[in-house]
């Protein structure tokens, strides 16, 4: 079972924690058990013939017993508490590790909704399990087991009721745990999806309102939050029932007890202390059956969360990081294509068709092409973003796919096309690119990028750059792209946002970092390449020409046929 896996696997940090819950909850379990018993000699011993000398020597000693009780058991439940919420703490880490070696293609066989949902709710509720477990694991079953000993020992001729009272106790709660478990399942179900509608909307909000969707998205996340509140409404049903039946059940046990235990002591069968403390160990008894209870309500859902876990744990990243990583022989940022082929998992065609192209230091390769045509795809080849299905991507001279991906990512930097920032401030989103940069660092890159905008590097910035404009944050991410000083810069469209005089600018003032490195930029304006060393036209994922822009106009039909759109465009 998966969660049993879990809760093994992740407690060996804190074996000698859950020895002393084990060793603490003992203790504390028998002094419970132990109480009664002391009760019912005083009252067959002390009171009865009144004893006061021994009421006062046996109620010492049960204010010694239950200050054992009471130390015992807050300290077992201080070093539960730190062990379950350790393992919360673990769990959550090598989720966000896993999560973290994922390729683009594995966030999307998953989805971002659900991984957070498993990354957060999920984890609680199983850090929530093994907290009850460890407070109750050994409660429950030495005060179930002991308290029947006890209560034997007491009057056996009474054992039936405490057989009779579990039986109907056990049965009653097994016939909700039945109807409770399938619902749990379906319920992470639900939450997935009001998750991934509520962050979907949030994301997307400039575009519902530019469409004036807002009803519709309303009424989309009213039927998810209705959904959800039905479950809930079914479970809570379910569980409304639950605690009225064991209370009936309590009662009804109580009285049978005073009922037939009442008779047995105006037969002279029984004591009256003895009596008083059988009723208190069948109240033990249901108690502890009433914590197992508890536990069993949880398990369900922790069962599920548990499975939800292990499928993304034990999920291998499309990409693997090799056994033996190969360092390349030089540090020039040179890029080589050979045959590359690339197929997206669960597509007919490939996307990319035998590719084969040099992108060499000092240089500027442009690739531009129309929508489709598998230019982003190819771009993200080269960071190892995907692997390719068939050929290879060398980076000077090494094969992309056999090389460590802290040096990939230390001689290739991409600006996406849609560049993310994150929240806190310019600087820290700069220092992504190099941790150790200097302010004057810093600001040279802003200048280079025509940032202009920064007034200062404590600049607030929200989560995803929402409180600057689409131009400005590629502007944000161009300057922490030159602050990394990668051999490879990679533009994925990256200029899209800025006019032409900024888009020229910033090429220009860019030339002092790029000099000796490799630029390879993805392109839909013309404009912007104009100057490139090597123009690559796409389509349909085939190169279908190359040079420069010059040569392409005179023979390439294709780029001739792009370029008079967009003067068409312009002149309109």
């Amino acid at each position: 079972m998966e969660l049993i896996k879990i809760l093994f696997s992740r407690s060996r940090p804190y074996f000698w924690f859950v020895i002393a819950v084990l060793v603490l909850q003992t203790a504390s379990t028998i002094a419970t058990l132990y109480l009664p018993s002391l009760n019912a000699d005083i009252i067959d011993e002390g009171v009865s013939k009144g004893d006061v000398d021994y009421i006062w020597h046996v109620g010492v000693i049960m204010l010694a017993v239950a200050f054992v009780q009471v130390l015992t058991a807050v300290a077992a439940v201080w070093f539960g508490s730190r062990t379950a919420m350790g393992l919360g703490r673990d769990l959550r880490a090598q989720i966000f590790r896993r999560v973290s070696r994922f390729s683009a293609e594995d966030m999307h066989h998953f989805g971002a909704a659900t991984l957070i949902t498993r990354g957060t709710n999920d984890v609680q509720q199983i850090q929530m399990v093994y907290m009850m477990m460890l407070n109750f694991m050994v409660t429950a079953p030495i005060m179930s087991v002991g308290g029947i000993i006890m209560a034997m020992r007491e009057d056996a001729g009474m054992s039936w009721l405490v057989w009779v009272s579990v039986t109907v106790l056990l049965a009653a709660i097994a016939f909700i745990i039945s109807r409770l478990m399938p619902l749990f399942r379906v319920m992470q179900d639900k939450l997935d999806k009001i998750n991934g509608v509520l962050r979907e909307q949030i994301t997307g909000i400039r575009v519902v309102r530019a469409f004036v969707r807002e009803r519709h998205e309303t009424e989309r996340f009213t039927a998810a939050n209705k959904d959800i509140t039905n479950l809930s409404l079914r479970i809570g049903q379910l569980f409304v029932l639950l605690f009225p039946l064991i209370t009936v059940i309590l009662n009804v046990a109580t009285g049978a007890v005073l009922w037939f235990g009442g008779k047995r002591v105006d037969a002279g069968q029984v004591d009256v202390g003895s009596l008083t403390a059988f009723l208190q160990y069948l109240l033990q008894i249901l108690a502890a059956v009433m914590i197992g209870t508890f536990m069993a309500m949880m398990l369900p859902r922790a069962i599920i969360c548990a499975r939800r876990i292990t499928s993304v744990l034990q999920h291998e990243p499309s990409i693997q990081e090799p056994s033996a990583p190969v360092t390349p022989p030089s540090n020039r940022g040179e890029v080589e294509f050979h045959d590359v082929t690339f197929t997206y998992t669960g597509a007919d065609e490939p996307v990319l068709h035998s590719l084969s192209f040099q992108a060499s230091p000092g240089k500027t390769t442009a690739i531009i092409g129309s929508t489709g045509s598998g230019k982003t795809t190819l771009l993200s080849l080269i960071p190892r973003l995907y692997v390719p299905t068939e050929g290879q991507v060398l980076l000077d001279g090494a094969d992309i796919s056999q090389m460590d991906r802290a040096d990939i990512a230390q001689r290739v930097s991409l600006v996406p096309q849609k560049p993310y920032l994150f929240s806190g401030t310019v600087a820290s989103n700069l220092r992504l690119g190099a941790p150790d940069a200097t302010d004057d660092q810093l600001w040279e890159a802003l200048h280079t990028a025509q940032a202009d905008f920064v007034d200062t590097l404590d600049m607030p910035i929200a989560q995803g750059g929402t409180n600057v404009s689409g131009g400005q944050r590629q502007r944000l991410s161009i300057a922490r792209m030159l602050i990394a000083r990668p051999k490879v810069y990679l533009f994925d469209d990256s200029f899209s946002a800025l006019d032409l005089i900024t888009d020229a600018k910033v090429r220009a003032a860019m030339r002092k970092y790029t000099a000796e490195a490799t630029t390879i930029i993805v392109a839909q304006r013309v404009a912007s390449i104009t100057d490139a060393d090597q123009i690559l036209v796409l389509e349909a994922g085939s190169i279908v020409a190359r040079g420069t822009h010059s040569e392409l106009l005179a023979g390439s039909q294709t780029y001739r046929e792009i370029v008079e759109s967009q003067k068409t465009v312009e002149a309109n």
